[in-house]
Protein backbone atom coordinates (compact mmCIF):
# COMPACT_ATOMS: atom_id res chain seq x y z
CA UNK A 1 0.00 0.00 0.00
CA UNK A 2 1.45 3.37 -1.02
CA UNK A 3 0.47 6.74 0.45
CA UNK A 4 1.64 10.26 -0.31
CA UNK A 5 4.20 11.84 2.01
CA UNK A 6 3.20 15.34 3.15
CA UNK A 7 5.48 18.14 4.30
CA UNK A 8 5.11 20.41 7.35
CA UNK A 9 2.76 22.66 5.34
CA UNK A 10 0.45 19.79 4.44
CA UNK A 11 1.63 19.78 0.80
CA UNK A 12 2.41 16.65 -1.19
CA UNK A 13 6.17 16.17 -1.45
CA UNK A 14 5.79 14.02 -4.55
CA UNK A 15 7.18 11.00 -2.73
CA UNK A 16 5.29 7.86 -1.75
CA UNK A 17 5.67 5.82 1.43
CA UNK A 18 5.19 2.07 1.33
CA UNK A 19 2.91 0.77 4.11
CA UNK A 20 3.40 -2.92 4.84
CA UNK A 21 0.35 -5.04 4.04
CA UNK A 22 1.22 -7.23 7.03
CA UNK A 23 0.64 -4.26 9.37
CA UNK A 24 -1.71 -1.84 7.61
CA UNK A 25 -3.86 -4.11 5.44
CA UNK A 26 -4.82 -7.20 7.44
CA UNK A 27 -8.34 -8.44 8.14
CA UNK A 28 -9.09 -6.66 11.45
CA UNK A 29 -9.78 -8.79 14.50
CA UNK A 30 -12.28 -6.66 16.43
CA UNK A 31 -12.27 -8.92 19.47
CA UNK A 32 -8.51 -8.56 19.83
CA UNK A 33 -8.93 -4.77 19.62
CA UNK A 34 -11.63 -4.94 22.31
CA UNK A 35 -9.45 -7.01 24.65
CA UNK A 36 -6.40 -4.77 24.25
CA UNK A 37 -8.41 -1.58 24.85
CA UNK A 38 -10.10 -3.22 27.84
CA UNK A 39 -6.70 -4.15 29.31
CA UNK A 40 -5.36 -0.61 28.77
CA UNK A 41 -8.33 0.96 30.57
CA UNK A 42 -8.21 -1.64 33.35
CA UNK A 43 -4.55 -0.84 33.97
CA UNK A 44 -5.44 2.85 34.44
CA UNK A 45 -7.68 2.05 37.41
CA UNK A 46 -6.01 2.67 40.77
CA UNK A 47 -8.06 0.10 42.64
CA UNK A 48 -7.54 1.94 45.96
CA UNK A 49 -11.27 2.13 46.81
CA UNK A 50 -12.13 0.98 50.34
CA UNK A 51 -15.18 1.08 52.61
CA UNK A 52 -15.14 0.30 56.32
CA UNK A 53 -16.59 -3.04 57.17
CA UNK A 54 -18.24 -4.18 60.38
CA UNK A 55 -14.97 -5.09 62.11
CA UNK A 56 -13.48 -1.65 61.38
CA UNK A 57 -16.31 0.49 62.79
CA UNK A 58 -15.79 2.14 66.19
CA UNK A 59 -18.71 1.34 68.48
CA UNK A 60 -20.00 -0.65 71.41
CA UNK A 61 -19.86 -4.43 71.32
CA UNK A 62 -22.78 -4.70 73.74
CA UNK A 63 -25.77 -6.71 72.56
CA UNK A 64 -28.24 -3.94 71.82
CA UNK A 65 -31.43 -5.78 72.82
CA UNK A 66 -32.53 -9.10 74.17
CA UNK A 67 -32.61 -12.04 71.81
CA UNK A 68 -36.31 -12.88 72.09
CA UNK A 69 -39.58 -11.20 72.88
CA UNK A 70 -39.13 -7.87 71.10
CA UNK A 71 -41.21 -8.78 68.06
CA UNK A 72 -38.39 -7.71 65.76
CA UNK A 73 -35.39 -9.41 64.23
CA UNK A 74 -32.60 -10.45 66.56
CA UNK A 75 -29.58 -8.13 66.59
CA UNK A 76 -26.25 -8.44 68.33
CA UNK A 77 -24.19 -5.36 67.39
CA UNK A 78 -24.81 -1.70 66.64
CA UNK A 79 -21.97 -1.99 64.09
CA UNK A 80 -24.01 -4.26 61.85
CA UNK A 81 -24.52 -3.05 58.30
CA UNK A 82 -28.31 -3.03 58.72
CA UNK A 83 -28.09 -0.06 61.10
CA UNK A 84 -27.29 3.55 60.26
CA UNK A 85 -23.60 4.20 60.91
CA UNK A 86 -22.79 0.51 60.71
CA UNK A 87 -20.21 -1.14 58.49
CA UNK A 88 -20.67 -1.51 54.76
CA UNK A 89 -21.74 -5.01 53.76
CA UNK A 90 -19.78 -6.42 50.80
CA UNK A 91 -18.12 -3.04 50.29
CA UNK A 92 -15.27 -2.35 47.85
CA UNK A 93 -11.80 -3.57 48.79
CA UNK A 94 -8.43 -2.60 47.26
CA UNK A 95 -7.72 -4.73 44.22
CA UNK A 96 -5.74 -4.84 41.00
CA UNK A 97 -7.99 -4.66 37.93
CA UNK A 98 -5.21 -5.55 35.49
CA UNK A 99 -5.14 -8.79 33.53
CA UNK A 100 -2.67 -10.39 31.15
CA UNK A 101 -2.78 -10.73 27.39
CA UNK A 102 -0.19 -12.59 25.36
CA UNK A 103 2.14 -10.62 23.10
CA UNK A 104 0.86 -12.11 19.85
CA UNK A 105 -2.71 -11.00 20.63
CA UNK A 106 -1.56 -7.46 21.49
CA UNK A 107 0.39 -7.27 18.21
CA UNK A 108 -2.68 -8.50 16.33
CA UNK A 109 -4.79 -5.85 18.07
CA UNK A 110 -2.43 -3.02 17.10
CA UNK A 111 -2.20 -4.24 13.49
CA UNK A 112 -6.00 -4.54 13.38
CA UNK A 113 -6.40 -0.99 14.68
CA UNK A 114 -3.91 0.40 12.14
CA UNK A 115 -5.60 -1.55 9.33
CA UNK A 116 -8.99 -0.15 10.33
CA UNK A 117 -7.58 3.39 10.25
CA UNK A 118 -5.86 2.76 6.91
CA UNK A 119 -9.11 1.39 5.48
CA UNK A 120 -10.89 4.57 6.60
CA UNK A 121 -8.11 6.68 5.03
CA UNK A 122 -7.34 8.05 8.48
CA UNK A 123 -3.58 7.52 8.33
CA UNK A 124 -1.37 10.37 7.16
CA UNK A 125 2.36 9.98 6.48
CA UNK A 126 4.42 13.10 7.07
CA UNK A 127 8.09 13.86 6.54
CA UNK A 128 10.25 14.40 9.63
CA UNK A 129 10.10 17.83 11.24
CA UNK A 130 11.48 19.55 14.34
CA UNK A 131 11.37 22.83 16.25
CA UNK A 132 14.43 24.72 17.47
CA UNK A 133 12.65 25.33 20.77
CA UNK A 134 9.26 24.22 22.17
CA UNK A 135 6.71 26.06 20.05
CA UNK A 136 3.01 25.47 20.71
CA UNK A 137 1.92 27.95 18.02
CA UNK A 138 4.14 26.25 15.45
CA UNK A 139 2.74 22.86 16.45
CA UNK A 140 -0.85 24.09 16.05
CA UNK A 141 0.06 25.50 12.62
CA UNK A 142 1.28 22.05 11.58
CA UNK A 143 -2.05 20.53 12.67
CA UNK A 144 -3.96 23.25 10.80
CA UNK A 145 -1.96 22.54 7.65
CA UNK A 146 -2.95 18.87 7.97
CA UNK A 147 -6.56 19.89 8.76
CA UNK A 148 -6.61 18.00 12.04
CA UNK A 149 -6.53 20.93 14.49
CA UNK A 150 -10.22 20.39 15.31
CA UNK A 151 -9.97 16.60 15.51
CA UNK A 152 -8.34 14.17 17.88
CA UNK A 153 -4.99 13.25 16.40
CA UNK A 154 -2.13 10.92 17.22
CA UNK A 155 1.38 11.79 16.04
CA UNK A 156 3.82 8.88 15.96
CA UNK A 157 7.48 9.90 16.01
CA UNK A 158 10.41 7.75 14.97
CA UNK A 159 12.25 8.52 18.21
CA UNK A 160 12.23 10.81 21.21
CA UNK A 161 11.87 14.49 20.23
CA UNK A 162 11.62 16.71 23.28
CA UNK A 163 10.81 19.95 21.43
CA UNK A 164 7.89 18.44 19.50
CA UNK A 165 6.59 16.71 22.63
CA UNK A 166 6.77 19.89 24.74
CA UNK A 167 5.11 21.87 21.94
CA UNK A 168 2.12 19.51 22.03
CA UNK A 169 1.50 19.48 25.77
CA UNK A 170 -0.76 22.54 25.85
CA UNK A 171 -2.86 21.26 22.96
CA UNK A 172 -5.30 18.72 24.36
CA UNK A 173 -6.59 17.45 21.03
CA UNK A 174 -3.32 15.84 20.01
CA UNK A 175 -1.16 13.10 21.49
CA UNK A 176 2.54 12.68 20.61
CA UNK A 177 4.22 9.31 21.11
CA UNK A 178 7.12 7.29 19.70
CA UNK A 179 6.66 4.16 17.59
CA UNK A 180 7.63 1.98 20.58
CA UNK A 181 4.82 3.52 22.67
CA UNK A 182 2.08 2.76 20.13
CA UNK A 183 -1.03 1.28 21.73
CA UNK A 184 -4.37 0.06 20.40
CA UNK A 185 -6.26 2.43 22.69
CA UNK A 186 -4.47 5.53 21.39
CA UNK A 187 -4.87 4.45 17.77
CA UNK A 188 -8.62 3.89 18.16
CA UNK A 189 -9.10 7.10 20.17
CA UNK A 190 -7.65 9.28 17.41
CA UNK A 191 -9.61 10.51 14.40
CA UNK A 192 -6.36 10.81 12.44
CA UNK A 193 -3.08 8.95 12.92
CA UNK A 194 -0.14 11.00 11.67
CA UNK A 195 2.88 8.77 11.16
CA UNK A 196 6.23 10.52 10.78
CA UNK A 197 8.20 8.94 7.94
CA UNK A 198 11.04 7.78 10.19
CA UNK A 199 8.54 5.96 12.45
CA UNK A 200 7.35 3.55 9.74
CA UNK A 201 10.34 1.25 10.03
CA UNK A 202 9.97 1.04 13.83
CA UNK A 203 6.24 0.32 13.65
CA UNK A 204 6.64 -2.39 11.02
CA UNK A 205 9.60 -4.06 12.77
CA UNK A 206 7.78 -4.07 16.13
CA UNK A 207 4.55 -5.50 14.71
CA UNK A 208 5.95 -7.92 12.14
CA UNK A 209 7.61 -10.19 14.73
Amino acid sequence: MKVAVLDINGKDTGRKAELSNEVFAIEPNKHAVYLDVKQYLANQRQGTHKAKERAEIAGSTRKIKKQKGTGTARAGSIKSGVFKGGGRMFGPRPRNYGFKLNKSLKRLARKSALSMKANDKSIVVMEDFNFDTPNTKGFVNVLKALEVDKKKSLIVLGGSNNNVYLSSRNFKGSDVITSSELSTYKIMKANKVIVIESALEGIESNLSK
